[in-house]
């Protein structure tokens, strides 16, 4: 039996184990508040989750006053750092979801928009009613593009930043209409598995995208975890 090691977060968590076991794979919840950094090596591949904002001394930005701020959780932000370099050390796959996408990104030296709507974005947040819904539009020859099988349909939406300077190594794989990031992946296509999105694949409720950007998605990971 694979296992999957999941990062817990403090909202919506139970929707990310629910969604990604079955199929052959089982679920080690890794825990930022036990720290239990021993289960690492009992993983598969590993799932990053959504959640507050990283602090911002991680990609080397001092404002903290910035709109729509959270309560940071450094203790979180410095363990999954780890799991991250982890996996990047052991070839594990890796499927990073919105605050995940975005801790990646700043793991390896990219950066953040820290309020999209204030830097002329439209509003990405989620609504009174629950998740946005927008476009993407997936780049060809990517991943995401072989994966999803289409080039274009609609995500939900639950989030306030972005990324702005993409690290090097890692290249965009999707954008919404206005111009944020919605995917990214490696440059180099012979490293392990690494796909990161912005919208929320375990909780999708589209139904034209949701085996395209959803269980599409889901799939091919743990497909990449088995054929290791």
């Amino acid at each position: 039996m694979k296992r999957i090691g999941i990062t817990t977060s403090d909202t919506n968590f139970p929707n990310y184990p629910n969604w990604i076991a079955g199929d052959g794979v089982e679920v080690v919840l890794l825990s930022y508040i036990e720290k239990n950094t021993h289960d690492f090596d009992d993983c598969d591949g590993f799932v990053l989750t959504g959640g507050v904002d990283l602090h911002p001394k991680f990609y080397q930005n001092t404002r903290v006053d910035y709109p729509h701020t959270t309560v940071f959780n450094e203790s979180r932000d410095l363990f999954e750092r780890q799991v991250f370099d982890f996996a990047c050390q052991q070839n594990k796959p890796v499927l990073a979801i919105c605050r995940g996408l975005q801790l990646i990104n700043v793991a390896l030296g990219g950066t953040l928009i820290q309020d999209l709507q204030e830097n002329g974005f439209e509003n990405h947040r989620k609504g009174p009613e629950g998740d946005r819904e927008h476009k993407i539009e997936v780049k060809p020859g990517t991943l995401l593009a072989k994966i999803s099988g289409t080039l274009s349909g609609f995500v939900n939406s639950a989030h306030h930043q972005g990324l702005d300077q993409i690290a090097d190594e890692l290249k965009v794989s999707a954008y919404s209409e206005d111009g944020v990031v919605e995917a990214i992946e490696y440059k180099d296509a012979n490293k392990p598995f690494l796909l990161a999105v912005q919208w929320h694949p375990e909780r999708m409720k589209i139904p034209i995208s949701n085996l395209a950007f959803s269980q599409n998605i889901r799939s091919a990971f743990i497909e990449a975890i088995l054929n290791q």
